[in-house]
């Protein structure tokens, strides 16, 4: 499971170093994808596979699923890290995040993400508020 909020670095190389808490979980593999609000997906391999799997089921004629499936698996990638842990992120998904040399990455339990630190820091601003003054079940069964 993916918790936490960590601080690492983007090299000039485009890689950057998962963090320790995250590594078991992903030392066979990784698939980064497009996020929502510009951020990237890092799921372990075992675990894109699931969620792949459930997205096949989808039906072909729903027009927002195929939508969905062709922006989110065509910018998706399979990176293995390195002997130092650092994987690749490549161009195409750092532009589309907006990565600079400052990243933000944090666990949110299947998966992980990795945020600009500017724009996770704005993204959270405008939310804290919200968090902290929910009255109404916002997922269901839990909160």
């Amino acid at each position: 499971m993916f918790l936490g909020t960590y601080a690492p670095k983007l090299d000039d190389k485009g890689r950057v170093i998962l963090p320790a808490k995250f590594r078991a979980e992903l030392e066979n593999g990784v698939v980064l994808a497009r996020g929502q609000e510009r951020c990237l997906y890092v799921f372990s391999t075992r675990e894109f596979e699931e969620l792949a799997d459930k997205m096949r089921q989808a039906p072909v004629t729903g027009k927002q699923a195929r939508d969905y499936m062709r922006l989110f698996l065509s910018g998706a990638t399979s990176e293995v890290p390195d002997s130092q842990n650092r994987v690749t992120i490549p161009a195409a998904l750092r532009a589309y995040a907006g990565l600079g040399k400052e990243l933000t990455v944090i666990g949110v339990g299947n998966r992980a993400e990795i945020w600009d630190t500017q724009a996770w820091e704005t993204y959270y601003a405008e939310q804290e508020s919200a968090f902290a003054d929910t009255t109404e079940e916002v997922i269901p069964g839990l909160f």
